[in-house]
């Protein structure tokens, strides 16, 4: 094994916590940082001719190699998991920038009681009214501490939007439920796709309230307050799986990495696969990392602060391969790694409207929300569940090769020359109500090990023990009969619910918004982190992104993932290196 010169900091992960943590060490300490991202470079060069639907939204250029490493998958303990061969229910990214570049650049943030979940919900409903088996915690940071992270990380993405609530004033089109802002967005809305304007006037009619999705794709030219100016959004309708080729959606190519490139004292090595955190159990400190180089070398790179940063199921893999921390056992309750395993509950359905909506034009994250169901906006009481999610109409940009063969259920055909023509006569006639819900935490949800399936390199792959329970399938429920009431009102022909949800279906996308694993809390008894990103075990590690979220909100995480690594960020730089101990 090749040992490195040591470096003050090493990262793990080069998406949009690995990137945004370099920054802040780069440019406000001393410290020499290599930043480890196992895919290759990017930038934004690469995607002036990038619009190839064939290779970007079906072949998945962008995406994790399933060949070399994937996950294993169970509904219970009772069963014998197996590897997922193919890209489905969520898309990990890879190479610089991560999934922050092929994201769809929604971001609004979670509803302000989800960090107090369990309190809020006793407060309200009582412990009886828990589903059985839950793990729902609070994950010992409130609203009000997190809040103004969230501002700025809406500042470095320029996110587009209309304010509902500032501090604590209701304002006439914006979130009524959102927790209390700041202040305003830094940019106005993005303009209005026909569908969504459809989508508006009938949540009005039906008295609730609508308002524009938040957005990182540029509504007009931004320059952020690291410099950083952007164009605005030309509204090509490539932003999902795509990396956007002017730069107008926020990717961590061209809001970070440009940083980066003038810090002499931080360098980012591609094409590196770390296999272990190497770490001192006696004096509980972190050593270093062993990871293979681009050449295929195994090195070893000594470190006096390790941040782990990269996507959810990699981060708890890599603590698990490590052994740091003890592997949480479903049937004791004992150990944290591996915890409170969500994913986003996302159940769409298609809206049949019998005029042109113009659907080839868009952007991912342009469009309406609907939040009176979000949360616990609404009263649960007499409901078979708790909590709940958002309801979207957005001007994606819909392909034509993906995107091709939505007929309304009058036509029995599924192939052939009546299925062709419907489908073409239909193309530019659907508009897709979207719901995304919370998925709340289970005891039995959980990541470990797989014994029998390994990697390319002989490491054992991450096993996911997962499935849909009453909870979620009343809400899915729920929500499906309120997209309807909705779509009638936006003049639909025909409504086609989503597909069965009875069991978790690894082939259906449900969201790369995975969640969970190495979750922050305030005990090391029940969780890996403290609230500040801190790990129990090795004061000298930090942990970072969605796998540290104890519940999964209906929001998109990715903002919230921003929001907090620029808090740990605040902490290491402000107290540990100050004072290098456990800062909870």
């Amino acid at each position: 094994m090749k040992n490195l010169p040591h470096v003050d900091a090493v990262i793990i992960g080069g998406g949009w916590s690995g990137l945004l943590m370099a920054t802040q060490l780069g440019a406000r300490t001393p410290l020499s940082v290599a930043v480890l991202e196992r895919g290759g470079a990017r930038k934004l060069a690469d995607y002036l001719g990038g619009m190839d639907e064939l290779e970007f939204n079906v072949r998945f250029r962008m995406m994790q190699d399933y060949s070399q490493e994937t996950v294993t998958l169970r509904y219970t303990t009772r069963d014998r998991a197996v590897p997922i061969r193919q890209l489905g229910n969520f898309l990990p990214g890879t190479g610089t920038g991560g999934a922050g570049e092929h994201w769809g650049a929604t971001c609004p943030r979670y509803v302000a009681d989800l960090f107090e979940l369990y309190t809020k919900t006793v407060e309200r409903y009582g412990a009886k009214r828990l589903p059985e088996d839950h793990a729902i915690v609070d994950w010992g940071v409130t609203w009000n501490e997190i809040e103004p992270y969230y501002a700025r990380g809406d500042k470095l993405m320029g996110v587009c939007g209309k304010a509902g609530n500032i501090k604590g004033k209701l304002i006439e089109g914006g979130n009524p439920f959102e927790g209390p802002r700041s202040e305003e967005y830094p940019t106005p809305p993005m303009k209005l796709p026909y569908a969504a304007a459809l989508f508006e006037q009938a949540a009005k009619s039906l008295g609730y309230h609508p308002y524009p999705n938040p957005a990182a794709a540029l509504s007009v030219a931004y320059t952020n307050p690291d410099g950083i100016s952007r164009p605005g959004c030309a509204y090509c309708g490539f932003c999902d799986r795509f990396g956007c080729m002017i730069g107008a959606k926020a990717q961590p190519t061209n809001t970070l990495l440009p940083l980066l490139e003038k810090q002499k004292s931080v360098s980012l090595r591609n094409n590196c696969a770390v296999r272990r955190i190497v770490f001192d159990k006696n004096a509980k400190r972190a050593r270093g990392v062993q990871y293979v180089d681009a050449n295929g070398e195994e090195c070893f790179q000594t470190a006096d602060l390790v941040v782990l940063g990269s996507w959810t199921l990699n981060n708890t893999r890599l603590l698990l391969l490590s052994g740091i921390g003890e592997q949480y056992d479903p049937t004791t309750g004992k150990g944290a790694v591996g915890r409170n395993l969500t994913h986003q509950v996302s159940a769409g359905s298609q809206v049949f409207i019998d005029k042109p909506l113009n659907r080839f034009m868009g952007a991912a994250p342009t469009g309406i929300c609907v939040s009176d169901f979000d949360g616990d906006a609404f009263d649960h009481s007499n409901l078979p569940f708790i909590r709940g999610g958002t309801f979207r109409v957005a001007g994606t940009g819909f392909q034509p090769v993906v995107s091709f063969g939505v007929v309304p259920p009058n036509v029995k055909a599924r192939w052939g020359s009546e299925w062709k023509k419907a489908s073409i006569e239909w193309y530019d006639k659907v508009a897709g109500i979207g719901f995304s819900g919370e998925h709340i935490a289970y005891k039995t949800h959980y990541f470990d090990l797989d014994p029998r399936y390994k990697d390319h390199f002989g490491d054992p792959l991450l096993r996911m023990t997962i499935d849909w329970r009453q909870n979620e399938l009343e809400m899915v429920k729920f929500a499906t009969a309120k997209a309807a009431e909705i779509a009638r009102a936006m003049g639909a022909k025909a409504v086609i619910g989503p597909p069965s949800f009875e069991r978790y279906d690894a082939r259906r996308y449900q969201s790369t918004h995975v969640q969970g694993g190495t979750i922050m809390g305030k005990s090391p008894e029940t969780s890996v982190v403290n609230p500040w990103g801190q790990s129990w075990d090795l004061p000298n590690l930090f942990i970072m992104g969605a796998s540290t979220f104890p519940q999964n909100g209906a929001a998109n995480p990715t903002t919230s993932v921003i929001a907090f690594t620029y808090r740990t960020a605040d902490a290491l730089i402000g107290r540990y290196l100050k004072s290098p101990a456990p800062l909870a």
